[in-house]
């Protein structure tokens, strides 16, 4: 037998321990149960097929092009927006450059992250945005509560475990997760109390718990005194006969925390007043509240409850706007919402297919807005407007649901209405109003951002392609990305047709604009395959163009949507024009 090290706990020593927990715990219903298994070589199958994922080196994302994705989905917030795409990117970008420039790598010692703060009312978008930019980077991200954190992880949550879901949501990839994004909420709930007499220790404790995460620390993947840590411990023993000690540094990982901080605009107004002034003077400030959070210092944030250490890991601050009314209208008229998108997905569960026009967007807005809980309170709103027709138009005939004012305005009356007469002329004609105005606003919004979209993209959105697009995002739940790319994904289809021609035939065929654009129409409204599309071509046009070849010796052929719809009159002419030369 292989003699192991004398710190090795022993197997047996260990399960006794676990089982006397066990029964501590749980009395005698739950035992342990392990199989004697010897030391052994892991013969864990490799994924022959792993998921694609991006690597740092590959990172080249500059801000503007975050900002310019953000805009798609984000209303209002530029300031924000500005400043987490470019902090973010630098601090991936310069991760990258670290990475791959070793003769310059940044080795001093207590380097600064950019750990970011963000401070804002309840529903203005800061989660979501957090969300958004992981999404867009493709690193592991993962969101907690500061309240639920304790200093020592005996009550409530270890801050380090923020870390080790990490390395779960990169399915085990430690050097990805090293990369990853943490994201903490309501930070301002672990500020120390200010009437408190004495040291508040379970916030301030959570907040030195932070400091060394926030900065660089090894955080040990076994969780201590976790039973089940053990357990899986035990089993690794004894197929290895080795005892793995697994960490993950927290050096490049990215902490973004937020919160509402609902009192330190008294703190911020003191301060400026007194230094303005003089103590104890009274001057009534410019601006609404939002202007006097853009004035927030370190020593506002001290005044509040954080330790000196903690704000200074936090060196980059981003404040978030209140939405008013109309910016709430302006996100439910966004297309890439997912409120709305998500209605409609509820109602197409039951095949009902819903759409809303403006005048009830604006009712929704309205609603919402009184509710003063930002965005989230349109949920509230568009649930409580909807609930009554999902409950009863699953169990009707009903397939075509329009939502005006009228509609929100008067439910139970409209609701009886529609069940009664599910098919009328008046719900057929106002649904394809509101699906035509849906449209007409899918191309403005394509045009008012083309620049855009056809360098994100790398695809010309001609008008034609446009109303494709509108008619593929009306026609199926999807956002303003995925229409896009289903219609360039087409575009691509006929660029294969080409080459089939190529390699098949020796033709060189070349489809002109308006060629592509019929074909991905029929791709698009027709559902006709790429297979079907080329054999049509091949039928129509290689007898022909080879004859053309054997008379002329040309093998370069444009095509025109006139040749494609008459290919017979296309072939003649050619042959009639090369008999009069």
């Amino acid at each position: 037998m292989t003699k192991h090290d004398e710190n090795i706990p022993d197997p047996k020593k260990l399960e006794k321990e676990i089982g006397d927990f066990l029964t501590k715990k749980f009395g005698g219903t739950v035992r342990l149960a392990s199989p004697i298994m010897m030391p052994q070589e892991d013969t864990q199958e490799v994924d022959a097929s792993p998921k694609e994922k991006k690597r740092i080196a590959d990172f080249n994302l500059k801000p503007e092009e975050l900002v310019a994705y953000l805009d798609q989905y984000i209303v209002k917030q530029d300031d924000a927006k500005a400043i987490l795409s470019t902090k973010i990117c630098t601090h991936f970008n310069r991760i990258r450059y670290n990475e791959t420039s070793p003769e310059d790598r940044d080795d001093m010692v207590g380097s600064i992250k950019n750990n970011v703060l963000m401070i804002g009312p309840t529903g203005v978008g800061k989660t979501y945005m957090v969300r958004l930019i992981a999404k867009k980077l493709g690193v592991p991200f993962v969101k907690g509560d500061a309240t639920k954190f304790s200093e020592t992880g005996y009550v409530g949550g270890d801050v380090e475990d923020l870390v080790r879901d990490l390395v779960r949501e990169a399915d085990g990839d430690m050097k990805r997760a090293q990369y990853g994004i943490i994201y903490i909420d309501e930070i301002d709930k672990i500020a120390s109390s200010h009437n408190l007499i004495g040291a508040d220790v379970s916030r301030t404790g959570v907040q030195r718990a932070l400091l060394k995460p926030l900065e660089e620390t090894e955080v040990d993947m076994k969780v201590p005194h976790d039973p089940i840590s053990m357990i899986q411990e035990i089993e690794n023993f004894r197929k290895t006969g080795k005892r793995d000690r697994s960490t993950i540094n927290t050096k490049n990982i990215l902490f973004i925390v937020s919160g509402a901080f609902s009192d330190i605009i008294e703190i911020i107004k003191k301060r400026i007043t007194t230094q303005k002034i003089g103590f104890g003077a009274q001057i009534s400030l410019p601006g609404a509240e939002n202007a006097i959070l853009k004035h927030i210092k370190s020593e506002d944030l001290i005044s509040y409850g954080f330790e000196s250490e903690f704000v200074g890991r936090l060196p980059v601050r981003a404040v978030f706007e209140p939405l008013v009314e109309k910016d709430l209208l302006e996100i439910l008229k966004n297309p890439n919402n997912p409120i709305i998108l998500g209605k409609k997905r509820d109602f197409a569960a039951y095949g009902i297919n819903i759409k809303f026009n403006d005048e009830a967007l604006a009712m929704l807005a309205k609603a919402a807005f009184q509710e003063n809980t930002g965005a989230r309170g349109l949920v509230s709103a568009v649930e409580t407007a909807m609930l009554p027709f999902e409950k009863t138009l699953p169990s009707t005939p009903v397939k075509t649901f329009p939502v005006t004012a009228k509609v929100i305005r008067k439910r139970q009356a409209a609701l009886e209405k529609l069940v009664r007469s599910p098919d009328s002329a008046d719900n057929h004609l106002t649904y394809g109003q509101i699906t035509q105005h849906e449209k007409d606003r899918i191309v403005e919004y394509i045009n008012s951002n083309k620049r855009k979209l056809d360098e994100k993209y790398g695809f010309i959105l001609t008008g034609f392609r446009s109303n494709l697009i509108a008619d593929y995002y009306s026609d199926h739940i999807t956002d303003i990305d995925r229409s896009i790319k289903k219609i360039k994904g087409y575009f691509e289809d006929t660029k294969t047709i080409e080459l089939h021609f190529l390699k098949n035939f020796g033709i060189n065929l070349v489809l002109e604009d308006d060629a592509i654009d019929h074909i991905i129409e029929q791709f698009a409204r027709s559902h006709t395959s790429v297979d079907y599309y080329y054999k049509k071509l091949a039928d129509d046009f290689e007898h022909g163009l080879r004859l053309v070849r054997e008379k002329t010796g040309q093998n370069r052929f444009f095509i025109s949507k006139t040749a494609i719809l008459n290919p017979e009159k296309y072939i003649a002419e050619m042959l009639r024009n090369q008999r009069e030369i």
